[in-house]
């Protein structure tokens, strides 16, 4: 039977493995919350610590800050950041010192470091695409958020572990309620208590309480509210960097990040291009030894990579691990994924990120061939945006540009994984639905339709609608009469009727006289 909520608070803070602050730290949390504190009374706190005054003039003197004049003394540190800043960097540098004695033996204290800094990073990144927002204390408040993980692997290893074997057992569980079942009380309320404990201002320990809920914070101060919204959508794009599943981590930031602080595409778009280098530069200033981030597009182009290779044929899937060894033996394990990145590559539109016309063709020869085999159906789904020449005109080929690459990502989410949306040419795209006949195909394509029509495309400067028509053609391929570019030739026609009837619908292929092959 798990401990009530108090006995767990209580047995953490008399715990002798609880971590303790350095003395600079803890006496810098009380003279901070006194009025009569004056900056040189910080300061001449910070420069006992020879060690730590030379971090923070390091951070202070770097792009993090990017004040244009040297900062040579904690004085003028002090002086020029203020107090919150100066405070927030000590908390820092001694949070990212701080060793355990055991602990937990499934719990990664150096990965859980790496992430809480990944994390102090993105909130600060978010944060800045806010107008107006305080990104003062954010840094730390995210850096510390997760604070009550490592205390229950330092003072509750062995509860801690049953936490970590569920979670690794059940991806889909909660961790909040996994740790409340097991321990009796979850995480952010230990890292509040233990924060409160050593003396934390309410500014950072709200973040770590309501890190995970953001909703049921019922505050009204605004600065904290955003703080703590930041560090959740923060959570969601570290689990793009770290976790197994990049892909959905990707859609829920998106998704979350439009939400909770209405962030704009192109605001959103900054966000993930910078992540990674941010971390890697900030963990140079802070001097944490963490391997290379990789970009977010290069991992979520990985992940494409490893769900071609599932949906291969068994004799394809023999060839490429065949190939894949011939490669191992000649070079190392990273050459080896460079290189299937780059074949990846040579398969993916430049300005959409999605699949070419090469790879259409290759991919639709796959599934023609293997409904043959399996008396199957296949639809395919051809797309054109209407009057796109008039809206580039219009507005320009930057705007159009944009209308590309994101009418691609939103058409994308209403397909299935082994669906296939290419680029066609120019503003046509096509979709193959493989083991899907020609209702079904409707069903799709009026779907895809009606998503365009009612999203609203924003590009932060201007709000844009466009429609697209749909041309579809389902066959159940057998044998060699069975004509591929004809086939295409059919969802063209329909494509044809649809822009010759208004544009904005679907038209389905309703062939005079049936293929032999066309046997729907």
């Amino acid at each position: 039977m798990p401990m009530s909520q108090d006995q767990v608070i209580q047995t953490v803070l008399q715990s002798e493995d609880l971590p303790t602050l350095p003395a600079v730290a803890s006496k810098l949390l009380i003279i901070t919350g006194q009025e009569e504190t004056t900056l040189t009374d910080i300061a001449n706190l910070v420069s006992q610590d020879m060690a730590l005054s030379a971090k923070i003039l390091k951070v202070s003197n770097s792009a993090f800050y990017s004040f244009p004049q040297q900062i040579s003394s904690i004085n003028q540190a002090v002086s020029i950041l203020g107090t919150n800043a100066v405070r927030s960097l000590v908390l820092s540098f001694s949070f990212l010192s701080m060793r355990t004695k055991g602990g937990c033996s499934k719990f990664n204290f150096e990965q859980f470091w790496e992430q809480s800094l990944a994390g102090a990073v993105a909130t600060k990144l978010i944060l800045d695409q806010v107008p107006g927002a305080d990104t003062e204390e954010a840094f730390i408040a995210a850096l510390l958020h997760n604070l009550g993980q490592l205390i229950l692997a330092s003072t509750l290893p062995e509860l801690y572990e049953q936490v970590l074997t569920r979670l690794e057992e059940d991806k889909e569980a909660d961790e909040s309620a996994v740790e409340r079942e097991i321990i009796g009380e979850e995480h952010a309320v230990i890292g509040y208590a233990v924060a409160e404990h050593w003396g934390f201002p309410e500014s950072l320990l709200l973040p770590i309480r309501y890190h995970h809920c953001p909703d049921e914070y019922q505050g009204d101060d605004k600065t904290v509210a955003q703080c703590i919204k930041a560090i959740f959508l923060a959570d969601i794009l570290t689990g793009i960097l770290f976790s197994d599943q990049p892909e959905e981590y990707h859609k829920i930031f998106r998704r979350e990040a439009k939400q909770q602080l209405g962030l704009k595409v192109l605001a959103i778009n900054k966000i993930l291009k910078e992540v990674h280098k941010q971390v890697d530069q900030t963990a140079e200033y802070f001097g944490l030894s963490i391997k290379p981030t990789k970009s977010v597009e290069e991992i979520l182009q990985e992940a494409n990579l490893k769900l071609s290779l599932l949906n291969m044929s068994y004799e394809e899937m023999n060839r490429e691990l065949i190939r894949s060894k011939m490669e191992l033996e000649k070079a190392t394990k990273e050459l080896a994924q460079k290189n299937k990145l780059l074949e990846n590559l040579a398969n993916i539109d430049g300005l959409t990120e999605i699949h070419n016309h090469r790879f259409f063709q290759n991919f639709l020869d796959k599934e023609i061939n293997r409904a043959i085999r399996n008396e199957g159906a296949v639809s395919l789904l051809l797309t054109d945006i209407d009057n796109f020449k008039k809206f580039n005109d219009t507005y320009g080929h930057q705007t159009g540009d944009f209308i590309l690459k994101e009418l691609c990502r939103i058409c994308k989410e209403q397909i299935r994984e082994y669906d296939l949306m290419a680029r066609y040419g120019g503003e046509e795209f096509i979709f193959v639905l493989p083991e899907t006949g020609p209702e079904d195909a409707r069903t799709v394509a009026e779907k895809i339709r009606s998503t365009v029509e009612n999203y609203t495309f924003d590009d932060g400067k201007n709000t844009y609608k466009v429609t697209i028509s749909i041309g579809v053609a389902s066959a159940h391929p057998s044998g060699r009469d069975f004509k591929k570019n004809e086939f295409i030739g059919l969802a063209d026609q329909a494509l044809y009727e649809a822009k010759a009837k208004g544009r904005n619908r679907v038209e389905m292929y309703k062939p005079g006289k049936k293929k032999k092959w066309f046997n729907f």
